[in-house]
Parts: C-alpha cells; structure tokens; sequence
C-alpha cells in the first residue's frame, strides 16, 4: 500500500482559509462583526482570510464556535490543517517580497497543474542565475540594498525546486519577445535560451513559444494559473498593468484566464520543434532569425 503525500503546509493554510472564509459566510456575519465578537482588529481576520497569516489553534477554536461547527471530527481536521500551515515555504523572506507574492510562492511551491504565459520575461521558474540577477538588478536596485538583493537571487533560485517535484506538471508559454530580448547581452542570453531548451525535453515541463508570425497575444500582461488535487478551488495570478499584481479564486476569472491560455497554445510552436528552435536562436542569437523547421546544424550562416 502506498504511503499517503503529506499535504504541504501553503495547501493546508489555503484550505483553511477557504474553509473558513465559507463558514463565515453561512453564518452570516461580516468581517467587522468577527472581529468585534473576538476582540481582534479587523485587519488581523483580513490576514487570516487573506492567508497572509496563520492562526493559531488557541484562536481558532473560539472562532469555530462563533461559526457554530461543533461536530468534533470536523473541529479536529480545522485545527489540524491550523497546526500544519504555521511553518510556510519562503517565510525567510518577508523583509523583501510582500505578502501576496508569498502567497504566489506558496502556491507555486505546492500546486499539481500550473500554467504560465509570460510575453515580457522567462518565468522566475526558468531562468539562469545571471539572468535572474540581471532582472533583479534592473527591477529592484533602486529599492533594496545589495545583500537583500543576493537573497532576492537566493530565492528565485531557490523557487526552481518546485520543478524538481514528481508529482507536478508544468506549461509555459512564452512571447518570441521573451526570447528575442538580451537581457544581459549575447553571452547570459544564450545561456538562458540552451537551459531553456534543456528543460523543454523533461515530459512534465512544457515549453511553448508563441511566435510573432501568430500576431496579438493578448492585451493582458502575464498570468499563472494554479490548480491543486485536495479539492481546493484553483487560483489565477495576474500582474496587472495599471497596479499591484492580483490574486483571485473567482471561478469566472480562472475560466476566462484558462480559456486565453488554450487559445494561445493552439497558436504556439509546441512539442520537439521547441528545444530545436531554441537553440537555434542561441547559435544565432545576434542575427538569425526564428525558424522552427531549421535544426542548429543546418540553419543558415551567417552571410550565407
């Protein structure tokens, strides 16, 4: 008989607080009226339904009797998942990444299906050291000091773990952009497109390419999609362009954003040609221009 998964502490915590979230609602009480009853600030219960926090089990059981779930097996199994979600990956890191972007992190670390379309970047998942470090460096110098900055790179490389795992499947699609841009020049560029082509081989990572012969990708900015086996509700990451990234559980906006991302794949270079082209693009990085028909040693050199 096989050993049951343990269910990693962000999925208890997301499930606790759902679970929660919906016994609230059925008992009718609003968030003030919680916070009032259990003598907390209003923004404490925020956190708690937000998942920026845990709660401890000495609160939790009062909060449990004022949502009137008394049955002692279903008390038991909230206090677990309370005890389980107290230790959340990445918490190390709170001095420099804010509490929605661990809560991404959390769920990146432990979901079963995630999708990702990115027309600006590779995904912190994919990236090379001196790639990472060079975003960092563009995106957040002017903010943090340079040892925060060595832990931001700690923890991006950190974050690829995830792709380690067994039990997880990966889909990627990213604008030619992505890949046409040097970030950091020829030489980090290239590295960054042969890893790229290396992970696109592995059967539970899926590399797609969305070409610029397929036109508008989409006038939305990047999104991940999470999907989870506990039966908990999936969720969708989005960074917004006109504030900060969001985060939502609303099945319409998770269907809206699984239905873009099929209509990209259906127009994506996909399958074998991806590793082929991509180091296609690496061999000719400076010049070449994308052709997934052409493998390395035959494309066209340079003045031929």
């Amino acid at each position: 008989m096989a050993t049951p998964r343990p269910v990693s502490p962000a999925i208890q915590r997301l499930q606790l607080r759902t679970e929660l979230r919906k016994a609230r609602k059925e008992v009718g009480l609003t968030q003030r009226e919680v916070a009032r009853e259990m003598e907390w600030s209003p923004s404490k219960l925020l956190r708690i339904e937000a998942g920026e926090v845990g709660v401890s089990v000495h609160d939790l059981r009062p909060l449990l009797g004022l949502y009137r779930i008394t049955d002692e097996g279903a008390v038991e199994r909230l206090l677990g998942l309370a005890r389980g979600s107290r230790k959340m990956p990445f918490t190390e890191y709170r001095d420099i990444y804010g509490p929605q972007f661990l809560n991404f992190l959390a769920m990146e670390s432990s979901a079963f299906v995630t999708r990702a379309f990115q027309p600006l970047a590779v995904p912190g998942l994919l990236q090379t050291e001196e790639y990472a470090e060079e975003m960092i460096r563009a995106y957040s110098s002017d903010r943090f000091s340079g040892p925060q900055l060595q832990r931001m790179l700690e923890g991006r490389m950190l974050r690829q773990e995830a792709l380690d795992r067994d039990d997880g499947e990966t889909f990627f699609i990213l604008d030619e952009a992505v890949l046409r841009r040097q970030v950091g020049g020829p030489r980090v560029m290239r590295t960054q497109l042969r890893r790229l082509a290396e992970l696109a081989a592995h059967p539970r990572r899926q590399i797609m390419i969305f070409p610029f012969a397929s036109g508008t990708a989409t006038f939305q900015g990047p999104f991940t999609l999470f999907e989870f086996d506990e039966g908990m509700q999936p969720f969708v990451y989005w960074e917004n362009m006109r504030g900060p990234a969001e985060i939502s559980t609303a099945t319409e906006e998770f269907v809206k954003h699984l239905e873009i991302f099929w209509e990209l794949e259906e127009r994506c270079v996909k399958g074998d040609a991806v590793p082929r082209v991509l180091l296609q693009m690496a061999d000719h990085i400076e010049t070449e221009p994308l052709d997934p028909a052409l493998p390395p040693s035959t494309a066209p050199q340079d003045g031929g």
